[in-house]
């Protein structure tokens, strides 16, 4: 695919001014938690995933099937990023991501489908709704996950960019797939193999918010620091 002028001109105003929220998956002591586990965002902003110890995935699913793909209940195809051994990364610097865009300002729940890590409480949502339906909190969410039998990861990774950063910050990636509304899509791409040590300690130390583009809970919310990289992801993105 070609892009003119005026396109990668755009492209670039959209990685310049893009908000792009970032929640740290796993942890190097091993913990099973998405951070933060509850966001709001824009439709047309972006949320990176970024794997930070042992080998997990991001799934999305319904409220009502927490450890399940969403593909299996509804005729949405759902996001998958595949499993992400952060170890196998670790002696370059790296930080495997995986990026994906808003796409509505309905709820999407989230869970890791690596071993029962989903009944484990691994499960998060992005644009909670209780005003709406105060059942479909995060909290329900996690009590009906604890009850579920199986955790079950999708055949196809899809719906988002998959990428690296470094404690430098710099992000890029690539991937492909189809949209489905909320964020959503199928497409090809890759992912470790499920196998692997869930809690695998890191070598990466983690520093303050301030001081890396590897934020915590605590900075939740940051700039890319190489355009080229987001645009990169962006472009990516909007051809999904």
């Amino acid at each position: 695919m070609q892009f003119t002028t005026a396109t990668l001109l755009s492209l670039l105003g959209a990685a310049a001014a893009q908000k792009v929220h970032v929640v740290s998956v796993g942890s190097p002591n091993g913990t099973l938690t998405f951070s933060p586990e509850n966001i709001k965002a824009e439709v047309g902003e972006m949320i990176q995933f970024q794997f930070r110890g042992g080998n997990h995935s991001v799934v999305q699913s319904t409220f009502d099937n927490p450890c399940s793909p969403i593909s299996d209940h509804t005729n949405q195809t759902g996001i998958f990023s595949g499993y992400q051994l952060v170890k196998a990364s670790e002696a370059s610097g790296m930080i495997p991501t995986y990026t994906i865009m808003v796409k509505a300002k309905t709820p999407m729940w989230l869970y890791c489908s690596q071993g029962k890590h989903c009944q484990a409480g691994m499960v998060m949502v992005v644009n909670e709704n209780t005003a709406a339906n105060a059942s479909r909190s995060l909290d329900n969410f996690k009590t009906i996950a604890k009850g579920e039998t199986l955790n079950v990861g999708p055949p196809v990774v899809g719906g988002g960019v998959a990428g690296n950063t470094t404690t430098g910050g710099s992000t890029g990636g690539s991937g492909s797939g189809t949209d489905s509304g909320s964020g959503s899509g199928s497409g090809s791409g890759s992912g470790s193999s499920p196998t692997g040590t869930d809690g695998a300690s890191s070598s990466i130390t983690p520093t303050t918010p301030a001081q890396s583009a590897i934020p915590t809970a605590a900075a939740s919310v940051v700039g890319f620091s190489s355009t080229m990289g987001l645009l990169g992801v962006v472009a990516a993105l909007f051809m999904l």
